[in-house]
């Protein structure tokens, strides 16, 4: 299971993350509880070793501007969340990145088609909820079979093994589900999101 802890803004965090195993960290870089500027992503990146994916999580930025800013950051994947366009894609590939494209389970079906990017990640119908959701539901799109998707909205350590396995997902995103309060993460809630979610 691809595990990705997001919203991280402290080096504790970043830490606590990857000692758990998480495959990839987010940090974001728009306006958010949990925003961080570049630079500051750009020392957080520091706690992050190979092999571990770091991304800049954008909204609705044009996807040039996305790019930008997360190479102003050192980060070399960027996932955009909002309207989003083939041209989109291209744009994020061309500048050497890698992309996670964000879908909410709101969105019309061509939407969840494979438009070239390295993940999809699925999010609730009404993102940023901290909501569960029907998990299952996503299991029922063909256009995911065989794919590398991420599963997100809601999920917390108590859920996220049930949730996973409902929705068949192939990897998992958490943030306010690993959180003291909004936008302030708790770490052993980090540690336990990443064990549940491995196991």
């Amino acid at each position: 299971m691809f595990v990705k802890v997001c919203g991280l803004s402290t080096p504790e965090a970043v830490h606590e993350a990857v000692n758990a195993g998480a495959d990839a960290v987010g940090f974001v870089l728009t306006a958010s509880p949990r925003v961080v500027s570049p630079p500051q992503a750009a020392a957080l990146l520091g706690g992050v070793p190979e092999g571990v994916a770091a991304v800049g999580v954008f909204r609705d930025e044009p996807a040039a501007d996305a790019v930008a800013i997360a190479r102003a950051a050192g980060l070399e994947w960027v996932q955009l969340h909002g309207e989003r366009t083939a041209e989109d894609v291209k744009t994020v590939h061309d500048a050497g990145m890698k992309l996670i494209r964000a879908v909410t389970m709101s969105a019309a079906p061509e939407a969840f088609g494979n438009w070239g990017e390295e993940l999809l990640l699925i999010d609730a119908a009404v993102p940023g909820s901290g909501e569960a959701w029907d998990y299952g539901s996503v299991a029922a799109i063909p256009a995911l079979t065989g794919r590398r998707w991420l599963l997100a909205g809601g999920l917390d350590p108590e859920n996220v093994s049930q949730a996973a396995t409902a929705a068949v997902a192939w990897g998992v995103d958490v943030s306010s589900g690993v959180e003291a309060s909004r936008g302030v993460k708790d770490l052993d809630k980090i540690r336990a999101f990443v064990k549940a979610a491995k196991a």
